[in-house]
């Protein structure tokens, strides 16, 4: 499928799932080497992290927990500039190493929020992994943003975990708007 219509939109392939994995497998043993001996604790944002979380957590050969987080800040294909939040960790962040696992990083705004929010619990270290970056979008500078998976564009993308009001998260490659 290179081209597919979600909704009102048509979308062609931006990354397929075999890059997107080969990538994820080098951003996992970078980890494993970065963190070898310690045990940091991987929160994911969902929903759009979920898949990437996955696989990246198959790659990760250290010990670690597991943790996600809800925030939202999409509307249609734009970002509302507002943010939902269900933060809900169970788990304190004192003195840890924190990976944050995103799907997206492109305004910033909703991620400056998250790490202000795990700032507050004294972490030892913070870290973003984001499996796409579209640094033509950032509005807000983020400092964590150490692991990046590809940057792309300031286009809006689906699949992989990423929708378009609800759908096309299910998509095994990464798809752009045409």
């Amino acid at each position: 499928m290179n081209k597919i219509q979600i909704h009102d939109k048509y979308f062609e392939i931006l990354l397929e799932n075999d890059t997107i994995s080969k990538r994820t497998r080098l951003i996992g043993i970078q980890l494993n080497v970065d963190f070898d001996g310690r045990c940091p604790i991987f929160i994911g944002v969902l929903n759009g992290s979920f898949l990437f979380m996955a696989d990246l957590l198959k790659e990760v050969a250290i010990s670690c927990e597991v943790e996600f987080i809800r925030v939202a800040s999409y509307e249609g294909t734009n970002s509302s500039g507002k943010i939902q939040e269900t933060f809900g960790l169970s788990t304190s962040l004192k003195d840890r190493d924190v990976i944050i696992v995103e799907d997206i990083v492109d305004t910033g705004l909703t991620l400056a929020h998250i790490l202000a929010k795990i700032h507050e619990q004294k972490p030892a270290s913070v870290n973003v992994c984001s499996l796409l970056y579209k640094p033509a979008a950032l509005k807000n500078p983020i400092a964590e943003l150490t692991y990046v998976g590809f940057e792309i564009p300031n286009e809006f993308v689906v699949g992989y975990g990423l929708d378009y009001n609800g759908l096309g998260r299910n998509l095994k490659d990464i798809y752009r708007v045409v």
